[in-house]
């Protein structure tokens, strides 16, 4: 894999490192035939992010070539290693030219140059190590409420809570009003905290879509580091959120890049809706997918969320020309298709006395075997349940 990148670009990569670094310690590297994806998902998995950059993103974009099954090359390296290229964002925008990423399964190692003025060149190799297909199947149109936003608009909301906040609660109205709260839960005694609610009237918004009231929770942390990226690219964000408990999904979308933050939203307990539980498994070679083994947890006194990751394609006629990124070369167009699901189960037997514990719905990420795999590596699918968001600070 090869691929150059040029001008403002450059910058525009380093800001997407630094967004992808709030999520997880690890990058997941992936060239496909739509571009370059990065990746990274954090510990607890209850929080996925993606970024596909389009062949136009470059001045050169090579895939690689296959290996014998059909699949490109794909790693992960360390998120801290790979941060420190792209560190200072003003010295990438004053002296880098082009940066060039090449990725060669013989050499054993990642290596990004960057070009600068006057000759300097500096070169980086970074050691990586062969993983698994990471992906994930959620479907944002079957959110119930959307929003869409200047970038600006929500910076300028967030700005008022304190950066040690680890939740942020968004809740929307029939009525049209939109308002961000911090999240205090049962054991916060009110006399000793202060309160900070923001509402916005919908005409802040370029759209909203909401069938019915809803608050979700999830965490400040992440939501910021995309902000910070979409207003450094003028993007206007998109929400697109249900009930608590399912997850709250964010995109960006130009015709040269495609960005997506799943985050798990905290579970609401009076909630009666039955979610479904949704399983990891390999596409066989005609389609279809097997039946799911019965869960595990469904008897199990904790509350579980499971989202499989996967990212399909399909081609386009061509793509406009980008009013935020420079265009490169001609190349078709991509889109992403996913599906979602999910499962609650009621909490039964607790002990007397005991206080509510703080719960995410946790996303569940696997391994993807390729169809020639799947025949002979069958395996049931696992739960990870989502660590107190407390812990991710």
């Amino acid at each position: 894999m090869r691929c150059l990148v040029t001008g403002g670009n450059v910058k525009v990569i380093g800001k997407a490192v630094h967004s992808l670094s709030r999520i997880g310690d690890e990058l997941y590297v992936e060239p496909t035939e739509d571009g370059l994806s990065l990746r990274a998902v954090n510990s607890s998995r209850s929080a996925y992010a993606c970024f596909l950059f389009a062949p136009l993103f470059f001045q050169l974009y090579e895939e690689g070539s296959l290996d014998p099954e059909g699949e490109t090359f794909r790693c992960k390296v360390l998120m801290k290693s790979f941060l420190g290229v792209f560190r200072s964002l003003p010295s990438l925008e004053k002296m880098v030219e082009k940066c060039l990423i090449s990725l060669n399964p013989r050499t054993s190692r990642l290596v990004v140059q960057l070009h600068c003025k006057y000759g300097v060149t500096k070169t980086h190799n970074l050691s990586f190590q062969e993983c698994e297909l990471l992906q994930a199947v959620f479907d944002k149109e079957l959110c119930a409420n959307m929003l869409r936003a200047p970038a600006r608009v929500l910076v300028d909301a967030v700005v008022h809570f304190p950066v040690t906040l680890a939740e942020v609660t968004l809740g929307v109205s029939p009525a049209g009003k939109v308002s961000f709260r911090n999240y205090l839960d049962e054991e916060t005694e009110l006399s000793r905290t202060m309160v900070t609610e923001l509402c916005l009237s919908e005409d802040e918004f370029q759209e909203v879509q909401v069938q019915h009231q809803s608050h979700v929770t999830f965490c400040l942390k992440e939501f910021r580091g995309l902000l910070s990226f979409a207003e450094s690219s003028n993007l206007p964000l998109n929400i697109h959120f249900d009930s608590p408990g399912r997850p709250a999904i964010f995109t960006l979308s130009d015709p040269l890049l495609e960005v997506h933050l799943v985050l798990a939203t905290l579970s609401d307990p009076n909630s009666s809706s039955q979610i479904h539980s949704t399983t990891l498994q390999a596409r066989p070679a005609n389609g279809a997918f097997p039946m799911a083994t019965p869960d595990d947890f469904t008897g199990d006194d904790i509350d579980s969320y499971m989202i499989a990751m996967e990212t399909t394609c399909e081609e386009g006629p061509g793509l406009p020309s980008s009013p935020t990124f420079p265009q490169r070369h001609p190349h078709p167009g991509a889109a992403l298709e996913s599906e979602s699901s999910a499962m609650e189960s009621d909490l039964e037997g607790a002990v007397p006395g005991t206080p509510p514990q703080k719960k995410f719905r946790s996303l569940f990420f696997g391994s993807v075997l390729t169809p020639s795999q799947a025949g002979t590596h069958p395996g049931p699918s696992q739960d990870v349940l989502a660590e107190d968001s407390e812990g991710e600070s």
